[in-house]
């Protein structure tokens, strides 16, 4: 069953294909409150796709504007013909906006839509060998259409966002990013039972040495750990006049198999790790996640719920300890 209600919040872009369920089609009230599911084709003649089940939550914080934005997307019909070893293409995406919202609306409408132009099709594709070249091609198309846009309005626009991505082919995570929004994967130890904090990307600033030597290479500077003294992100899309002193819009892009011991991934803005350490955000996840819905109950938990409602209560908190960023907190809840 794949159950994708068509939302498209001013901030968030949730992608609907097909409902094969007709009764669990429910009316989208709110976009960044809304639970927002996808569950995963599974087959009993071909290879187990572990399920998935996303949750989002956003806080302005101290901001003026919400100037984040996140997409939930399955890409299976809008693949097709799949590459016949495929059988689920999930797509994830949380992007912190600077400057303005331009930027990252702009991303969240269009990457995945760029990412499916480029995407092997038919007999004799190979998704694995071709993910990593279409990835960086759809960042590349992205930028430079958002730059295109942007530079023809008056005066021009000088937004830019940051962007982390997880593309789920089948059960294989493909993670690609730009400046410092992070992706977290929650492993359980099976010999211990307790859990590991896997760091699936690097975030890229203008004060790490690789990043730097590009800036100063090509004419720019870093001071106060900024480009030029004002970008805190070496790598963005947009950012029209950073382009030229060294800031790019290619990403880091890494590959991570899913297994039976992983419980979810965590994507987020700096906003949240401005407030939490990798380990505190993911403790605090699972410290949620294993209470029972109710006190009352005797039955097994309600692990959506769980989820759900941990998402906000981690997001509250970051606002809680003071973070001045805006907030947007995305967990994929990987379910057994």
């Amino acid at each position: 069953m794949m159950n994708f209600p068509n939302l498209h919040g001013p901030l968030g872009l949730q992608c609907r294909h097909q409902i094969l369920d007709p009764q669990t089609i429910t009316p989208v009230l709110n976009a960044r409150r809304k639970r927002q599911t996808l569950t995963a084709v599974k087959s009993s003649t071909r290879k187990r796709i572990l399920s998935l089940k996303a949750h989002v939550a956003e806080r302005r914080g101290e901001r003026e504007e919400l100037q984040d934005a996140h997409t939930i997307c399955d890409l299976s019909q809008d693949c097709q013909p799949m590459p016949p070893d495929l059988l689920r293409l999930s797509y994830f995406a949380v992007f912190d906006g600077h400057g303005g919202t331009r930027a990252s609306r702009f991303a969240a409408q269009n990457l995945h839509q760029n990412f499916v132009k480029k995407i092997p099709r038919g007999e004799g594709s190979s998704v694995d060998k071709a993910m990593k070249r279409c990835i960086l091609d759809a960042f590349k198309q992205t930028d430079e259409d958002f730059l295109k846009q942007a530079a023809s309005q008056k005066p021009a626009w000088k937004d830019g966002t940051t962007a982390i991505c997880v593309l789920v082919a089948d059960n294989i995570l493909y993670i690609a990013n730009l400046g410092d929004s992070r992706a977290l994967l929650c492993r359980i130890n099976k010999e211990n039972q307790k859990h590991v904090v896997l760091s699936l990307s690097r975030e890229h600033n203008p004060t790490q040495y690789e990043e730097r030597m590009r800036i100063q290479k090509a004419g720019g500077n870093v001071r106060d750990g900024r480009v030029l003294g004002v970008l805190e992100v070496s790598r963005s899309i947009g950012d029209g006049q950073y382009k030229r002193y060294g800031v790019i819009s290619t990403p880091e892009v890494k590959r991570c198999p899913l297994t039976d011991s992983d419980r979810f991934i965590l994507l987020a803005c700096d906003g949240l790790f401005k407030a939490f350490s990798a380990e505190e955000a993911v403790t605090f996840i699972l410290t949620h996640t294993q209470e029972k819905s109710s006190p009352a109950e005797d039955g097994p938990p309600d692990f959506d719920s769980l989820y759900e409602s941990a998402c906000h209560r981690l997001a509250n908190e970051a606002v809680r300890r003071g973070a001045a960023d805006n907030v947007t907190v995305l967990i994929v809840q990987i379910q057994h």
